[in-house]
C-alpha cells in the first residue's frame, strides 16, 4: 500500500515493498537532483543523494519510505531537503528492522546525515536511535567521497549497539511512578512551551493501542509513548479549555528531532535502573 502524502503538509512515499526509482522520483524528486541548486557558491560539495542510494542498495539496502520538505518556492521542490529509510531485504518479515535514516538536500538547507533506526511493523513506527549510537553528519564542503562511504560503515556498525539497547530496556521493568515520569518527561520534549502546557496527560500516552503492548518494560513504554505522541489522534483540552485532538508529527525536523529525543529519553532511564 503507497501513501502519496504524509499528514497534510510532506510529500511521503511509503511502501511494503522495495521502492523504485520511478516511484520515488515520481512523489521526492529532490533526491535526483543532477547539480545543486542555483543559489549554492562554488564553494559548496555536491553530494549526490541518488549515488549514495545507489550504494546502498548494492549493499542489500532498500527504500521503504522517502519523503522531502514540501516548499514554497517551486523552484527548489527538486533541491529541498528529503529523507530516505532503507531497510535490509531480509529483514521485511522481521518483527523489527534495522534501518539507515538517510537525510541530505541540494539547496544548503542539510548538511547530508545518515542515522541508525529501526522499524516496528505491528504499529509502523519509525524509531529513531539517539546520537549515542550512531550519527553521521557530514557538511557540503571540502572532499566528501571518503566521509560518506566511512559514514555509512559506521552506521552499519551501530546496529549491533541498537540490538544491544533494544534488549537491555526490555529487562527493565517499569512501576506505574517510573513510567508517569517517564511520559511526563516525553511530553516536555514535545510540549516545551511554558505558556501552552500540554493537551494530553502522561496517561493517555501510555495507553496501548494493541494488547499485545501492555507489557511494563521500558522498550514498550517507549513505543507506545512514541507512537501516540507521533501519529496524534488523541483527544484533550488545549489552555482555554477547548476540546482539541492531538496532530501527527509534520516535518523532517520535527519527526527527526523527537524520535531522537525520545530514544535518549529512554537511554537515560535504562541507565538509571541499571
Amino acid at each position: 500500500m503507497l501513501a502519496s502524502r504524509f499528514a497534510s503538509r510532506s510529500p511521503v512515499l511509503r511502501s511494503d515493498t522495495p521502492l523504485s526509482d520511478d516511484q520515488i522520483r515520481a512523489v521526492v524528486p529532490s533526491i535526483y537532483a543532477e547539480a545543486p541548486h542555483e543559489s549554492r557558491s562554488e564553494r559548496y560539495c555536491y553530494i549526490p543523494t541518488v549515488a549514495v542510494l545507489t550504494e546502498l542498495r548494492k549493499e542489500g539496502f532498500q527504500p521503504f519510505m522517502v519523503t522531502q520538505t514540501r516548499v514554497r518556492n517551486d523552484d527548489r521542490r527538486d533541491h529541498t531537503k528529503h529523507m530516505i529509510r532503507l531497510r535490509h531485504a531480509n529483514q521485511v518479515n522481521d518483527s523489527i528492522a534495522n534501518e539507515i535514516i538517510l537525510l541530505n538536500s541540494h539547496d544548503g538547507s542539510s548538511s547530508y546525515q545518515m542515522l541508525a533506526g529501526a522499524f516496528r511493523f505491528v504499529c509502523s513506527n519509525g524509531l529513531v536511535c539517539g546520537d549515542t549510537v550512531a550519527d553521521v553528519r557530514i557538511p557540503h564542503k571540502g572532499d566528501v567521497s571518503d566521509q560518506v562511504v566511512q559514514g555509512a560503515y559506521e552506521v552499519l556498525q551501530g546496529f549491533e549497539r541498537v540490538q544491544e539497547s533494544r534488549e537491555a530496556m526490555q529487562a527493565v521493568t517499569l512501576d506505574e511512578g517510573e513510567a508517569q515520569i517517564f511520559a511526563r518527561a516525553a511530553l516536555a520534549l514535545k510540549y516545551d512551551d511554558p505558556d501552552k502546557p500540554a493537551p494530553i496527560t502522561e496517561n493517555q500516552i501510555l495507553l496501548p493501542r494493541r494488547f499485545d503492548d501492555r507489557r511494563p518494560d521500558l522498550w514498550m513504554a517507549f513505543n507506545r509513548v512514541q507512537e501516540n505522541l507521533t501519529k496524534g489522534g488523541l483527544r484533550g483540552r488545549s489552555a482555554n479549555g477547548r476540546r482539541q485532538s492531538t496532530r501527527a508529527v509534520q516535518g523532517i525536523d520535527t519527526d527527526i528531532r523527537l524520535n531522537r529525543a525520545l530514544w535518549l529519553l529512554a537511554e537515560g532511564m535504562r541507565q538509571l535502573k541499571a
